[in-house]
């Protein structure tokens, strides 16, 4: 009997030692539940890789018009601002000497030649000499010479445009007298007009002609100008180190006026499956950056190459794929392997999401090989740092 109680006791405590450790699985002893997070879908984007400038419209030509003959001003042909073609009269200045000096000089031109006919008589008949001759032909040349030279400078009285453009302000007024020095009245074309701007000599290599240039200007902020690069200026500038860049843009409303202000944006590579996740998913830390992204339901670590910037969004270069889901949200309370339960939040240019909290921005330096920040398509950003790498959609 004693023995049949002793082994009744010993099923009951192995009993409840097998309870014990199933309740023990069963309140999750193999680790902690999973974190909750917000993760983003890294995407492909088309990038631009370009530089971002500052500089100025120039007229393609521009001039002071002074006039060639001194004299007053005795007729005023143009108004200030009138737009004109090449070969336009704008000035008349006084030529009542010129043309009297013309008059003289077409008569001793006939009496020249008179006297050169005379003596090839003379010559044909044995009565004059070769010498006389010879003096003779000289004599009719230089006087032509005379003529042809006042009468130049008789048609240069009148100041005509050089080519066709508008007329800037005008410096001289009725019965002033002018020589070559005066200035009268400026002249530039207007379309089309130059974007000029300096780049750092560093980006010599990626300047090209050909290239398509994006541009603003004050006056119109909320208009994109477009031109393409026809020179390149072979000379580095001192003491900046910079290289002359001018592309040609086309202006036939007028908007575009010498002098303005322009940010430019070269366009200097385009890479079409690039991939780009959000901002804030990039983890800054010492030199190098990170990413959480979530894969089997498990959070891993991975340092990542960046590429072009803009607000909110970032090239990755290396260290994620198309696809994959990256941390935006509860970075903070990742570790290496943690498990994850991840909620998909849509993250894209020009889609409205709600704000994610505890998301690391992403103020890490872009990585190495790439020019700077950038813009997605439509974008221009209001930087002046030159180096701007631009993804587009």
């Amino acid at each position: 009997m004693k023995n049949s109680l002793g082994i009744l006791l010993v099923v009951l405590v192995a009993a409840a030692c097998g309870d014990a450790q199933s309740a023990g699985a069963e309140g999750g002893g193999d680790g902690p539940p999973p974190t909750p997070v917000e993760v983003a879908i890294a995407y492909a984007d088309t990038v631009v890789d370009a530089i971002l400038a500052t500089g100025q419209i120039e007229a393609i030509q521009a001039i002071e018009l002074r006039p060639e003959v001194e004299g007053r001003i005795v007729s005023i042909l143009v108004r200030e601002g009138a737009l004109v073609r090449s070969g336009t009269p704008l000035f008349k200045v006084d030529d009542a000497e010129l043309q009297a000096q013309v008059a003289r000089l077409e008569a001793q031109r006939d009496l020249a030649y008179q006297a050169l006919s005379r003596t090839q008589d003379l010559i044909r008949e044995g009565a004059a000499a070769q010498a006389d001759l010879e003096e003779a032909e000289a004599r009719a040349r230089s006087t032509q010479a005379d003529l042809d030279l006042s009468t130049v400078r008789l048609e240069r009285t009148v100041v005509r445009a050089p080519f066709g453009g508008i007329v800037g302000a005008r410096m001289v007024s009725l019965g002033d007298y002018v020589t070559s020095s005066r200035s009268l009245v400026t002249l530039q074309t207007i379309n089309p007009q130059r974007a000029v701007f300096d780049v750092p000599e560093r980006y010599a290599e990626a300047l090209a002609e050909g290239q398509e240039v994006e541009f603003r200007v004050a006056a119109f902020p909320d208009r994109v100008f477009t031109g393409t690069v026809d020179f390149v200026d072979p000379v580095v500038r001192l003491p900046g180190r910079t290289i002359s860049v001018k592309a040609v843009a086309e202006n036939p409303d007028r908007s575009l006026q010498s002098g303005m202000f322009i940010e430019a944006r070269l366009s200097t590579e385009m890479r079409p499956n690039a991939v780009v996740i959000p901002e804030d998913a990039v983890l800054p830390l010492q030199s190098q950056v990170f990413v959480w992204v979530i894969a089997d339901g498990q959070a891993t670590r991975r340092e990542v190459e960046l590429g072009v910037r803009t607000p909110g969004f970032v090239e990755i270069k290396s260290g994620v794929a198309e696809g994959e889901q990256v941390v935006v949200g509860g970075l903070e309370r990742l570790f290496e392997g943690a498990p994850a339960m991840p909620t998909v939040v849509e993250r894209r240019p020009g889609f409205e999401s709600p704000a994610v909290e505890g998301g690391a921005p992403g103020a890490g330096a872009p990585g190495e090989g790439t020019p700077g920040e950038g813009a997605l398509d439509g974008d221009m950003a209001g930087e002046e740092t030159p180096g701007e790498e631009t993804p587009q959609e």
